[in-house]
């Protein structure tokens, strides 16, 4: 009897894991890229947003700047021809070009350095977040802590190809892992990146805003709000060793009902006992 029922609590067990890996499966792939793409992805973020607007100010500065210089360029072969002027020009200096040309670009580059300093304060601090993951870089995968949740972690492998093509075939090649980072949409999550050994990476998810260079001994803090929900993808942005381009991230982004079923899976894994099992126990049963 107590066979048939251990069994049968593993099916349920085993059931609950093949119906949420289904459910997984079933969700879109957003964040990923495609070919041929020249410009940023979509911004899944509010970081990202303002990273978006900040490079359409950016690029219509530098454009006006091409025009200028381009403009100053034509009108100098034309002006200064040799045939126009065959004696050269002897002028040596001329303080009010001088000041123009040396007060314009700081006036340019405030212009820039504002709200770029706005958007870097904005993206480094988390305004009340549901809760931290701490994102740790090693040779060559990733982990994930969810100290808020239990304190339990997960280890994010990139999946051989092979099991690639049987388990996610949708997920494009070199992306998919075995373990996603898993995180409920619409909800402030702060990241703490760290790594260990004695190599640096960086965790970077490009329609999340977010680039965080890792390093031994020490904390980057940054956040991610994602409002839809699906796969997001993104790779190690900093050279890092061997495998370096064999360390995906994928983050996948789903409803709060199914983050917290699957809060609740990964810590009876690890043998972690639900928050209530605490609260309720006396200090005889502790």
């Amino acid at each position: 009897m107590n066979g048939k029922r251990v069994l049968g609590i593993l099916g349920m067990v085993v059931s609950a894991a093949l119906g949420f890996a289904g459910s997984a499966l079933a969700q879109p792939i957003v964040g990923v890229p495609h070919d041929w793409q020249t410009n940023f992805p979509p911004p899944f973020t509010p970081v990202m947003e303002k990273v978006e607007s900040l490079n359409g100010l950016l690029l219509v500065i530098i454009t006006l700047i091409c025009i200028f210089v381009l403009a100053l360029l034509i009108y100098a072969v034309w002006r200064f021809h040799a045939s126009r002027n065959p004696s050269a020009t002897t002028t040596t200096h001329n303080t009010v070009l001088e000041i123009a040309w040396t007060v314009v670009p700081i006036l340019i580059l405030v212009v820039i350095a504002i709200p770029s300093f706005r958007l870097l304060y904005y993206s480094d601090k988390a305004v009340d977040p549901a809760f931290t993951i701490k994102v740790t870089g090693n040779q060559w995968y990733w982990t994930y802590n969810y100290p808020d949740q239990g304190d339990f972690t997960v280890e994010s492998r990139i999946l051989p190809e092979a099991d690639r093509i049987k388990q996610k075939p949708q997920v494009p090649r070199l992306l998919a892992v075995d373990e996603e980072m898993v995180i409920p949409k619409g909800t402030t999550v702060r990241i703490i990146g760290t790594a260990v050994g004695n190599s640096m990476h960086g965790w970077t998810v490009p329609g999340f805003g977010i680039k965080k260079t890792v390093i031994p001994g020490r904390l980057n803090e940054g956040w991610i709000n994602v409002k839809e929900e699906g796969f997001y993808f993104g790779q190690c942005s900093q050279i890092c060793g061997d495998n370096h381009s064999y360390m995906p991230i994928a983050v996948r982004v789903v409803s709060k009902d199914v983050f917290d079923k699957w809060v609740e899976q990964k810590k009876k894994a690890a043998g972690l006992a639900p928050a209530t099992d605490f609260a309720s126990a006396t200090p005889a049963n502790r």
